[in-house]
């Protein structure tokens, strides 16, 4: 079980439940082509997103395998949400879990999903105490197999034309860490993960 105080606060992020006043905010990148191009659904108009959002609302807390937890990501400098990462309970028993993130393409080329995602990959080794963490992407989609090899993840396997993608074939990349892997990674200020996740204030 992974029950977290909040918000989560790293360099330039806060990362946190997602709240029904992020509609807008939320909306502004769920509603583009060009994000959910590598996304199994289609851009979303606000009616869509608010139910989207009413789902993401109450996904704060891991309890059992098969849950995902989603959190918003607000950059603190904006003060607005940019994106938002999540970490799917796979499997209790063999302790695996994955990592998603989705970002809105105005704040891309600075880092921020990468510092999102280490976040999560914190939560997923530290918090939950999971053995490996995967992430998974579209071969075209070279900015998130960007994010996972700055995040130290292997890649482990490309599944050619694996599935029928939006009306085509498409090739997956998956990548990999383990929590030894996270563990004696350095991060980039020099401290080891293993030093702890700032979970900033309790409520």
């Amino acid at each position: 079980m992974l029950r977290t105080r909040y918000p989560l606060e790293t360099a330039r992020l806060v990362l946190r439940p997602f709240e029904p006043g992020d509609l807008d905010e939320l909306h502004a990148f769920h509603s583009l082509p060009e994000v959910t191009r590598f996304l199994y659904w289609e851009a979303r108009d606000l009616e869509q997103v608010r139910a989207v959002l009413d789902t993401k609302v109450r996904q704060a807390v891991l309890e059992d395998e098969g849950q995902v937890l989603a959190l918003a990501v607000v950059w603190r400098e904006a003060g607005v949400v940019v994106g938002e990462v999540s970490l799917h309970w796979l499997s209790r028993r063999h302790r695996q879990g994955e990592l998603g993130f989705v970002f809105h393409p105005g704040y891309q080329g600075r880092g921020l999903a990468t510092e999102a995602a280490e976040a999560v990959l914190g939560l997923g080794f530290e918090g939950l105490g999971l053995h490996r963490m995967i992430g998974r992407c579209d071969a075209l989609n070279l900015p998130s197999a960007r994010v996972m090899e700055r995040l130290g993840m292997r890649r482990e396997a490309r599944f050619v034309q694996n599935e029928l993608f939006k009306g085509a074939w498409g090739d997956e990349l998956v990548y990999a860490m383990l929590e030894d892997e996270w563990r004696a990674r350095p991060r980039a200020d020099g401290t080891r993960p293993g030093d702890g996740l700032s979970a900033g204030r309790p409520s």
